[in-house]
């Protein structure tokens, strides 16, 4: 199951290139026809991957509610986000990945709750949300692009 955590782990320094080549004025800038800035997609990706990984698994979440609540599906940017925000999410980025990775190591993956998601697949398996984490990230990094461009 380490592969998966590779593909994820590449995306995310993808992701934190983004984090160290922008200003926070331009993490936190909407532009004209987006509901969502950088930072909200990125910290999006992190909150995605915990409930995937870990809610639908029964498992504590290693993010707070408050995060969850500000960044899952559904959400849109709400305000500007401070750079000690921004810092947090840099570095849940790879924490959460080491965490996961030490996690599947000590086979603490028991149950699954399966669940159909928006794009019509059924997760069964911890296999299936790393999987689909890796397609969703992916989605978010589309956009992240198209975003940069508008900036």
């Amino acid at each position: 199951m380490q592969y998966p955590l590779e593909i994820t782990r590449t995306n995310r320094r993808l992701l934190e290139k983004i984090l160290d080549h922008y200003s926070l004025e331009q993490l936190n800038k909407v532009p004209d026809g987006f509901s969502n800035n950088l930072i909200w997609n990125i910290a999006h990706v992190v909150v995605t991957q915990q409930l995937l990984v870990y809610k639908l698994s029964g498992l504590p979440l290693m993010i707070d509610a408050e995060m969850v609540n500000r960044y899952k599906k559904g959400t849109k940017t709400e305000g500007a986000v401070t750079q000690e925000e921004v810092d947090k999410v840099r570095t849940l980025l790879f924490s959460t990945l080491d965490q996961t990775e030490k996690d599947i190591e000590a086979d603490i993956f028991k149950g699954f709750q399966e669940y159909p998601t928006s794009t019509g697949f059924v997760l069964k398996s911890i296999q299936d949300a790393l999987n689909f984490n890796n397609f969703h990230e992916g989605i978010h990094l589309g956009y992240i692009l198209a975003l940069k461009k508008s900036l």
